[in-house]
């Protein structure tokens, strides 16, 4: 039998319910989905954590696995070795005691751990899989660093969160080459944090229109009654709107004006002409959806997260990290994830610069999706084990050692 691969990972925080939680101890314990309750394929080896506070629950939980925590990245990386001696590495750079800027974006340190990530990889002479969670920065041009740098050493490189991975009611998926008119995600949230999130959710989609995705040409944020005023100057669709919230099954009677409170819309302009929107509709809805306009149709599609229980959405995640690992190869763009990255940067900066369209001929980023589906879910809702809270110990990822 071939040897088991090593693992590392550096993560800003470990709390419970943090990313951390949501993503490290489900290689510690095992992972849920529908299918069933997977032990981990990897061994998680060493971990680098940035701070320890008070709610920690990572230093227990790795003690009881037996992965040593190290003080520096590079040591992590080493695991007890003089030089690289990992076979892949999370990057979990969400959540932690860290500053806002002006333009109201979270300073994770994603780049600055990349960057020493990808020292150790270059003075090492090999490099090998990382998953960045979430997008790669707060700032796009520290985003375009860290992926030329992956470029430069040919660091397979696969990004993003669970929200491509979530389960769809009713299944929406749109085959390669569909004519995709129109489309918006709507969301909740904060702007930034789950702005991103509805960002994502909306590209996953309309990547697999005709001709793939091509790059986006101006992003505009706005607020308030701005965002009704710009829906009946025709910026966006209501019609798109509407089917994308009918999808979403907690919601209150009555119109969406009525309940948002704060509301927001991302204005995006692509290359090849196609007009898409992100509507933030905070105390309206506590979902995600879907909707476009093909052909006479609109369709739309509610993408839905586990609450609670195992986390079967981060599940599926992981079981598609591992795959990752051993492949070499992402199951969905990394690409995605650049783009993403710099739309979310231009809809902050516009939210800052007085809510101004903003011309983004930096974001030329084309690209394929896939051909193959990623592990995801197919049932409208948690099912099978997804929801067995009583399963092993062992395998329960919820069931950590602090909570």
């Amino acid at each position: 039998m071939p040897a088991r691969l090593r693992i590392a990972a550096i993560a800003t925080i470990y709390y419970a319910w943090s990313h951390a939680d949501a993503i490290l101890t489900k290689f510690m314990k095992g992972m849920s989905t529908d299918e069933g309750f997977f032990a981990p394929e990897v061994d998680l080896v060493s971990i680098y954590l940035d701070h320890v506070l008070d709610s920690d629950i990572g230093v227990d939980l790795a003690a009881s696995h037996d992965i040593p925590i190290y003080p520096s990245i590079r040591q992590a990386l080493h695991a007890g070795a003089s030089a690289l001696d990992v076979d892949g590495v999370l990057l979990i750079g969400e959540h932690g005691d860290y500053p806002w800027n002006e333009r109201g974006r979270h300073l994770y340190p994603r780049r600055y751990f990349f960057e020493q990530i990808a020292g150790v990889f270059a003075e090492s002479g090999r490099s090998v899989p990382v998953f960045n969670d979430k997008h790669f920065s707060y700032d796009f041009t520290e985003a375009q660093w860290m992926w030329m740098r992956a470029q430069e050493l040919n660091i397979p490189l696969m990004a993003g969160s669970c929200l491509p991975l979530a389960w769809r009611q009713p299944w929406l998926e749109h085959p390669k080459g569909t004519p995709v008119q129109a489309a918006m995600a709507v969301g909740y949230g904060g702007i930034e944090a789950y702005g991103y999130h509805t960002v994502e959710t909306l590209l996953c989609m309309i990547e697999r229109r005709h001709g793939g995705e091509t790059g986006v040409i101006s992003v505009q944020c706005l607020e308030g009654d701005e965002v009704w005023r710009a829906r009946d100057q025709g910026l966006w669709s209501q019609e798109l709107a509407t089917a994308a919230c009918a999808a979403i099954e907690n919601k209150p009677a009555g119109p969406m004006e009525e309940h948002a409170k704060d509301p927001a819309v991302f204005l995006i302009a692509h290359r090849d002409g196609l007009k898409s929107a992100v509507l933030m509709l905070n105390g309206y809805i506590q979902s995600w959806a879907y909707a476009a306009r093909i052909g006479e149709q609109i369709r739309g599609s509610e993408f839905f997260l586990q609450p609670d229980g195992p986390g079967a959405n981060f599940g599926y995640l992981c079981r598609n990290i591992q795959q990752f690992f051993h492949r070499g190869i992402a199951p969905y763009p990394a690409a995605r994830t650049l783009l993403s990255s710099g739309i979310i940067d231009a809809a902050m900066q516009s939210r800052h610069q007085s809510h101004r369209c903003l011309d983004t001929p930096y974001l030329d980023i084309a690209y394929q999706s896939y051909d193959a589906l990623p592990m995801r879910p197919r049932a409208p809702r948690p099912c099978g084990a997804s929801i067995d809270r009583n399963a092993p110990d062992l395998l329960l990822p919820w069931k950590t050692a602090s909570i």
